[in-house]
């Protein structure tokens, strides 16, 4: 399976974590663990689709010779691309049509005469619509708590946000998909995956610490909820 990540351009990357491309030479199954984003995704067979927030990892199947390309918006940036509240797509897949109908289907027909996946992305990052106005004090908030992957105090979160915790939980559920404790879950999650992979022989207590778990039977039980297995399982299938 030939994964690779390809960085958003300058304009965007405050929204964008990273444009994609999935080249499947083989018949292969390609496993999303939660990472707190909502990605825009094209392939030839499923079309142009948004898919939302995860909130446990999903797995999909691809045929030989599959290729894919996405876009992945950072934590709580992609409503003002997408024009809906994200907690409508959280752990959904809808086509892009129902949100943008006729630019989605403009946009659908150039990728469709792409001749390589690369072009493909290319078309896609540069059809998004650029954000008419800076993040709002929610995004900005989650943009916080995403920069310290999710070891934050949320109190303190909400109150620079101007809003009380009730506020801010209703408020980052709209802007990202998830509340704001599940959304600190998943990006401690993720940074512990993170770390796993860049090492060769994982020391998950190690990495249970530096992550900031209260102890690593905290951390396996987030990787046995997000993922239905332990770290090490996780792993030993990378």
């Amino acid at each position: 399976m030939g994964y690779c990540e390809h960085p958003a351009p300058s304009a965007l990357q405050r929204w964008v974590e990273c444009a994609w491309t999935i080249d499947s030479a083989s018949a292969a199954e390609h496993r999303v663990p939660p990472d707190g984003c909502v990605d825009l995704v094209y392939g030839r067979e499923s079309g142009l689709r948004a898919v939302g927030t995860m909130t446990v990892e999903q797995r999909f199947r691809f045929r030989q010779g599959s290729s894919l390309t996405g876009v992945r918006f950072r934590p709580g940036m992609a409503a003002a691309f997408l024009g809906v509240a994200p907690s409508e797509l959280t752990d959904k897949s809808i086509a892009l049509e129902d949100l943008w109908a006729l630019r989605a289907r403009e946009i659908a027909r150039k990728l469709d005469e792409a001749k390589t996946i690369f072009e493909a992305m290319r078309i896609l990052i540069s059809n998004l619509p650029r954000p008419e106005a800076p993040p709002n004090p929610v995004q900005r908030a989650i943009e916080a708590v995403t920069a310290a992957r999710g070891r934050a105090d949320l109190e303190d979160t909400a109150n620079q946000a101007n809003l009380s915790p009730r506020q801010f939980r209703r408020r980052c559920l709209e802007e990202s998909g998830l509340t704001p404790k599940r959304l600190c879950r998943v990006l401690r999650f993720r940074h512990a995956c993170d770390l796993a992979h860049a090492s060769r022989r994982p020391d998950w207590p190690a990495i249970a610490l530096e992550a900031e778990y209260f102890d690593q039977a905290h951390m396996i039980r987030d990787f046995q909820e997000f993922t239905g297995l332990t770290p090490m399982a996780v792993f030993s299938n990378t």
